[in-house]
């Protein structure tokens, strides 16, 4: 991937992609420019570690992976009433009441544009200050009609749920801690996505041929798998994707989630290679 000259405008987040406030460490114009894609740091969203602190207390005496996911799945269970959502509030005859992490991110894999996907961005919006670019069509401004669309799915997929939200900031914090865990050291990740056009996607500057700098949506798919993306379209990008913008793995929970070694990725600013079929 070049490193060429670039233009001071395609390197920043643009005005209209991120929020003036957040609820991480870092502020949303760091988080989502280039600067970020290659010079990242931890990403931790306001009083998750500190108030689930037990829970990370118990991850650090296991060795296991498998014994960590359950552990982290009981906890959620028990945190959140997943077995029990007349504690909550909630009536066990209501449809919606069982729509917890889990299914919101099986929601995810399976379509993207769903309320389960509106949930997962209205989510990254609110905590990391990217704001939505694209659900079902593209919204370049919150007056758009399909902003509204948007806004339905997102109400729809958070009716009758218990604090699903929180339940998605500690998913974000435990993939976090599995990921320093799991592979010690590293900062980045090559992955890639399928994608058919290129004009769905926000080209902030063209540096040849095969690298471009990009705004991506404020979250997306990518996968570990070259060949699995190139069923996704007739153009594969590639990037080089900061540990810290992993909010979620297939791989995390194993036994529980499936998707073609699929990622679920923050967005912003990327500086990404396009090979082209």
């Amino acid at each position: 991937m070049t490193t060429g000259r670039l233009n001071t405008d395609a390197t920043t987040l643009p005005r209209q992609a991120r929020l003036a406030l957040n609820r991480c460490n870092v502020p949303p114009v760091i988080l989502g420019g280039l600067t970020f894609q290659r010079y990242p740091q931890p990403l931790e969203l306001d009083g998750v570690a500190s108030f689930h602190a037990d829970l990370f207390a118990d991850l650090d005496g296991l060795s296991d992976p498998q014994a960590r996911a359950e552990k982290f799945q009981d906890y959620m269970a028990v945190q959140f009433r997943l077995y029990a959502p007349e504690d909550a509030g909630g009536e066990k005859r209501e449809a919606r009441v069982k729509a917890d992490y889990l299914r919101t991110l099986r929601g995810w894999f399976f379509d993207t544009d769903g309320r389960e996907g509106a949930v997962v961005k209205s989510w990254a919006e609110s905590r990391f200050g990217l704001t939505v670019r694209h659900h079902k069509k593209p919204l370049p401004d919150p007056a758009d009609p399909a902003y509204a669309l948007f806004l339905k799915d997102r109400a729809n997929g958070l009716y009758s749920t218990n604090a699903l939200e929180a339940q998605l900031d500690l998913v974000q914090a435990y993939c976090q801690y599995e990921l320093a865990r799991r592979i010690p050291g590293e900062t980045h990740m090559t992955l890639y996505r399928g994608v058919n056009r290129l004009d769905d996607f926000e080209v902030l500057q063209r540096l040849d041929k095969r690298n471009a700098v990009i705004l991506l949506n404020n979250v997306n798919s990518f996968t570990t798998d070259r060949d699995t993306a190139g069923e996704f379209g007739d153009h594969i990008l590639t990037a080089r994707v900061p540990l810290a913008k992993i909010f979620f793995f297939s791989g995390l929970l194993p036994g529980r989630m499936s998707g073609e070694n699929e990622y679920i990725v923050l967005g912003g600013v990327y500086e990404v290679a396009i090979a082209t079929f």
